[in-house]
């Protein structure tokens, strides 16, 4: 009896005052929200985020001062990151590397899904529908429609258009 007592508490806690808490913290920092958000757990953004309608975080941490556009019914899974700045190792004045950061911006565009543990690198769009598997490192850009995995991330599948069409046009978005 008292542990589901516990239970429901633990669960009016999380519901009620973190996911808040998070979403603030989003809100306060990202450089434009579109529409409603979703941050299920800590997630960290820069002033340079953009976020579209119905974007669901489930732990996402944006470093860097390049610009990320992230597009609407977006859908995280969690520990994923996106990093849009990277050290100069190639003309730099030190080895392996000097103190200049290079920026490059990151465009996700709609209905995207991540799975768990994506790493996003700058420079890279991820086209519409796409889906990331688990684990992955997105090191060059994935075309719309495209299931994609591994390390470095490449597309190895098409998702089926005329159904994913269809369930646009109907407005499904989870």
């Amino acid at each position: 009896m008292i542990g589901r007592i516990y239970s429901k508490l633990r669960r009016i806690y999380y519901n009620k005052i973190l996911k808040k808490k998070y979403a603030k913290r989003v809100l306060v920092v990202a450089k434009l929200v579109k529409g409603k958000i979703y941050i299920n757990n800590p997630s960290t953004v820069t002033s340079n985020t953009i976020l579209g309608e119905n974007v669901h975080f489930n732990g996402m941490d944006i470093f860097g001062e390049g610009k990320v556009i992230i597009g609407d019914n977006f859908h995280s899974g969690t520990g994923c990151v996106i990093i849009t700045h990277y050290h100069n190792y190639d003309n730099g004045t030190a080895i392996p590397y000097d103190d200049t950061l290079y920026h490059k911006d990151v465009i996700i565009e709609d209905n995207v899904w991540l799975g768990n543990n994506v790493t996003i690198v700058g420079g890279v769009t991820i086209g519409e529908g796409a889906i990331i598997q688990i684990g992955s490192v997105v090191v060059s850009s994935i075309p719309p429609m495209m299931i994609a995995g591994g390390h470095p991330c490449r597309p190895y599948k098409s998702r089926n258009i005329e159904h994913y069409n269809k369930l646009k046009a109907e407005k499904k978005f989870n």
